[in-house]
């Protein structure tokens, strides 16, 4: 992307939007465009949108992160998202000779610079076999664990051959609620605090689980607007062009835009009887919509493993709320000294703290 159009979509924001931005520079790999690139666009989007108040994040390997580039980001506060599988043989098996020694060496880079850095590991259908030692490789590291499902590839001539299945992928978010429980203060798995945030809320607090069509938009180096970072690059998903300044009600006379809207009326009809959908939203649009070529068939194919955490942590919150729930007696018998075990409300908890 040229800082010409950087300074476009800047212009093109001040009148369509009007709540604070958070912007995430994406790729490809963003830190090709190198430090003039960021020296350049940071303060055009910092300046040009002060009145939305932005916030930065960017989404990155870490392979060519220098000292110019960690110092220019600091100056803006800008976290960093990047992959890590777990141990370096699991890591590396699924993403390649070599990946994890260049990423932590990114890492290290970035952290003597004072940025934060958060890694999202993906589970697939190999790695999942291996999740106490990776859960345990970002517990004694000091990492967060955030983790995804590897998906059917779209490419592949064997789609599923790292794909985790959904009934799998159930078992594993639920697995990792008990070990988050065993290991609370220890280690934060993002993705527990996120469903149960979500069902304490009665609203999703991520964009898998909640109506993203215009809050959430992406732009491809023409300047190209699609309706997700992971649409781009599809030229049927581009619902117009920041250099033609389209408003709103241009946005939604485009194909895309109506595809989505397409999907939560789907979702407002086919899910209305389960009791998740206030804050599930039948999960991922492009989830749904990428694998059928842009037909709406059904929800988000992970609706199984969702449905089995979100019933999980129902359960048990309803239990712990409302019924006896697992508890130790003191040697006498006695009520007074009872002590519960660490459940969901004690995750709930601890957030609020943060």
């Amino acid at each position: 992307m040229s800082v010409e159009t950087v300074r476009e979509i800047a212009e093109w924001l001040k009148d369509y939007q009007s709540n604070q931005v958070t912007i995430t520079f994406h790729g490809g790999e963003p830190l090709l465009a190198g430090a003039d690139f960021y020296r350049q666009a940071l303060p055009i989007l910092s300046e040009g949108l002060a009145h939305l108040e932005p916030t930065f994040a960017l989404q990155s390997n870490l392979w060519l992160l220098t000292p110019e580039m960690a110092k220019i980001f600091a100056e803006y506060n800008i976290p960093i998202g990047s992959s890590i599988d777990g141990p370096e043989e699991i890591n590396d098996l699924q993403r390649g000779k070599g990946y994890f020694k260049k990423t932590m060496r990114g890492y290290e880079i970035a952290t003597a610079n004072g940025l934060e850095v958060r890694f999202i590991c993906t589970f697939t259908c190999k790695s999942v076999e291996h999740k106490e030692e990776i859960f345990n490789f970002f517990r004694e590291r000091g990492f967060p664990l955030k983790l995804h499902p590897a998906l059917p590839s779209l490419r592949s001539d064997d789609p599923k051959e790292w794909a985790l299945e959904p009934p799998a992928y159930g078992e594993l978010l639920v697995y990792l609620l008990d070990k988050y429980l065993e290991n609370l203060g220890r280690i934060e798995v993002m993705n527990i605090n996120d469903l149960c945030r979500g069902i304490f809320t009665r609203h999703g607090t991520v964009c898998t689980f909640v109506d993203c069509m215009g809050s959430t938009l992406a732009f491809g180096p023409d300047g190209s607007i699609y309706p997700c970072y992971r649409f781009v690059g599809m030229p049927e998903y581009v619902m117009g062009n920041v250099y033609d300044r389209p408003t709103a009600e241009d946005l939604a006379q485009s194909d895309a835009w109506k595809l989505m809207h397409a999907f939560k009326e789907y979702v407002d009809r086919e899910c209305a009887g389960c009791s998740h959908i206030k804050y599930c939203r039948g999960g991922c649009p492009y989830n749904a919509i990428a694998p059928t070529d842009g037909e709406v068939r059904g929800v988000d194919p992970h609706c199984t493993a969702y449905k089995r955490i979100f019933d999980e942590i129902t359960d048990r919150l309803n239990e712990e709320m409302f019924g006896s729930g697992d508890m130790e007696m003191d040697g006498f018998g006695s009520p007074f000294g009872r002590k519960k075990k660490p459940g969901i409300m004690s995750i709930l908890q601890t957030m609020a703290t943060k």
